[in-house]
């Protein structure tokens, strides 16, 4: 029997996304977020997909593409980076039971 598909958006964000490794950030559960950078048409984005990853698998250097440390949770769902650069939360959801959150560089 197929099983039906599920996608629900998120309005719960995690507070605070530490790096972690090479492309890993963790939040304040201990839970592990992939990132991928994309640049389309000028506008940086930032996909974070949580995927459970043993600490023995995650790498300590940083992407040479994005170096943020850490981002943190401000009102009106969006963060900001240790250079007081702004990241709306494009989209949050939840598909398949895996969470996927997209955040878009804010231009000043």
């Amino acid at each position: 029997m197929t099983e039906l598909l599920s996608k629900v958006h998120l309005n719960s964000h995690p507070i605070c996304l530490m790096l972690h490794g090479h492309s890993v950030y963790e939040d304040e559960d201990q839970h592990t977020w992939l990132h991928h950078v994309m640049e389309t048409g000028g506008v940086l984005q930032v996909r974070l997909r949580h995927e459970d990853i043993p600490s023995g698998y995650i790498s300590l250097t940083t992407s040479p593409l994005i170096s943020i440390t850490m981002w943190t949770l401000h009102p009106c769902s969006q963060y900001v980076d240790p250079m007081c650069r702004f990241w709306p939360i494009v989209h949050h959801v939840k598909e398949n039971g895996v969470q996927e959150m997209i955040l878009e560089l804010m231009e000043h």
